[in-house]
């Protein structure tokens, strides 16, 4: 970013802008940084998911959201090939969980208790 603010104040001090268009370019660049480093800190975020049957059985499971991302399209794309799990996949709706992505969705996003008493959680941190 440092770079790109120079170059501003290069073509500023050339007269190619003024300090006004000089400003304004600053501030999108500054905007600009804010919102990458904020999905970047998005993406260091883990999924999580948690069940404990009756029994008290656990699995835990902790995966990295960018991981997750990867996962879930090569998955999804692998999955929809083979017949025997094509039936599974077609009712996921694979462009939902990644615009859940895209929109930083974070905190629980399944909480479920049977009638017999297992639980699954699955939530973002």
């Amino acid at each position: 970013m440092k770079d790109e603010i120079s170059k501003v104040l290069n073509m500023m001090e050339q007269g190619k802008i003024d300090a006004e268009k000089a400003s304004e370019l600053i501030a999108l660049l500054k905007e600009k940084d804010k919102d990458s480093t904020k999905k970047s800190s998005y993406l260091d975020k883990t999924l999580k998911i948690r069940i404990q049957s009756e029994e008290y059985d656990r699995v835990n499971v902790n995966l990295p959201i960018r991981l997750f991302q990867v996962l879930i399209k090569a998955g999804y794309g692998i999955a929809s090939n083979i017949p025997e799990a094509k039936k599974y996949v077609n009712e996921l709706d694979i462009d939902l969980i990644l615009e859940a992505i895209d929109n930083e969705l974070e905190g629980q996003i399944v909480d479920i208790e049977s009638g017999n008493g297992d639980k699954v959680a699955v939530f973002i941190e």
